[in-house]
């Protein structure tokens, strides 16, 4: 079932996501009811962790800059 929803934006962000959606060839509802799915599907992902894995998140402090994918090739070239 639709139902209308009132939101209050800044009028220069509604212009500029107008544009993306005309750009995309989507209706801006549909870009923000796609958006809200993920949001709500990341967040239920998240439920499903063990409390032990939920004590870990945010344990570690990386650097902005930060490399994962260098870091994790080098790992495994030094095995």
């Amino acid at each position: 079932m639709q139902t209308k929803l009132t939101l209050t934006i800044e009028q220069s962000i509604i212009e500029q996501a107008k544009l993306y959606a005309k750009d995309k060839g989507r209706s801006l509802s549909e870009l923000i009811e796609n958006y809200l799915k993920v949001v709500l599907e990341d967040s239920q992902k998240e439920v499903n962790l063990s409390p032990s894995i939920k004590k870990l998140k945010g344990a570690v402090q990386l650097p902005d800059n930060f490399d994962y994918k260098k870091e994790l090739t080098d790992a495994l070239s030094a095995k």
